[in-house]
């Protein structure tokens, strides 16, 4: 019997796009919060991270979707939600689905600040450094691609930008707006 190996090519650079996308939107975020580029307008910036978030989701979703049709690793639809049920490097692909989780609830969280509040709404963000950590966890240990020197490199770059925005937007002041012309600073 052969075997396509369609659907588990698209889950695997899906999967890529994925993180790679979701390094985008935490650093977007970061810019927006840390502005080390005075120049960029706030507004621009948060439709950038918004967007870059939701595209993030939707290479998630083909993902999720491809390693359910593909028939390399058993992956069951329950095992897209629940942590542990799928046999293929357990660990690994539990620490995915609960990043997707927390992918998904801080995504939405977009379009429910009003509800919850700006107060909430921060909070909830915070726990951006736990899904991408989660992501990179799930991608180096579960990932098939991993050794490949482009995908090791992929991880390393992404990890070390975000930790060097990270420590910008905690070390550096955010840059000011300019006045408005006659407006004393």
């Amino acid at each position: 019997m052969h075997h396509d190996p369609t659907f588990w090519l698209i889950a695997r650079a899906a999967g890529l796009t994925a993180y790679a996308v979701l390094t985008l939107s935490v650093l977007a975020g970061l810019v927006l919060k840390s502005r080390p580029f005075a120049r960029l307008k706030a507004a621009h910036v948060a439709e950038i991270h918004k967007t870059l978030a939701l595209t993030g989701l939707g290479a998630l979703a083909l993902h999720a979707v491809a390693l359910v049709l593909d028939t390399t690793v058993k992956v069951s639809l329950a095992g897209l939600v629940v942590p542990g049920l799928v046999t293929y490097r357990p660990a690994g692909v539990a620490t995915g689905v609960i990043g997707g989780w927390l992918f998904v609830l801080i995504t939405s969280s977009f379009w429910l600040r009003k509800r919850i509040g700006a107060r909430v709404w921060r909070r909830l963000h915070w726990f951006t450094y736990a899904l991408f950590g989660l992501a990179s966890i799930h991608g180096i240990t579960a990932g098939t691609d991993t050794t490949q020197p482009w995908v090791r490199n992929l991880y390393l770059g992404a990890i070390g930008f975000v930790v060097a925005a990270t420590a910008w937007r905690a070390l550096v002041p955010p840059a000011r707006r300019a006045a408005p012309k006659g407006e004393l600073t």
